[in-house]
């Protein structure tokens, strides 16, 4: 695909233009924020809520120690 062929597809007309821009930039927004994450949880890992949590056995398993008395 030759320059000239992607500018007269994408480029010639303002409104395709601005269309490939936002699909552009909607498309790399996803990744790039799938990415970022997937990085995240793998550099912290052991250190995040959900790995604490399991760690310190505090999964709710039916019965509150904290549940309010009802009214008699």
């Amino acid at each position: 695909m030759s320059f000239s062929t992607l500018y007269k597809v994408f480029f010639k007309r303002n409104a395709v233009f601005v269309g490939t821009i936002f699909a552009l930039g909607f498309v790399f927004q996803d990744s790039f924020d799938t990415g970022v994450t997937a990085w995240y949880n793998a550099h912290n890992k052991g250190k995040l809520w959900v790995d604490v949590k399991q760690n310190l056995n505090l999964v709710n398993n039916g019965d509150d120690a904290d549940a309010d008395v009802e009214d008699e």
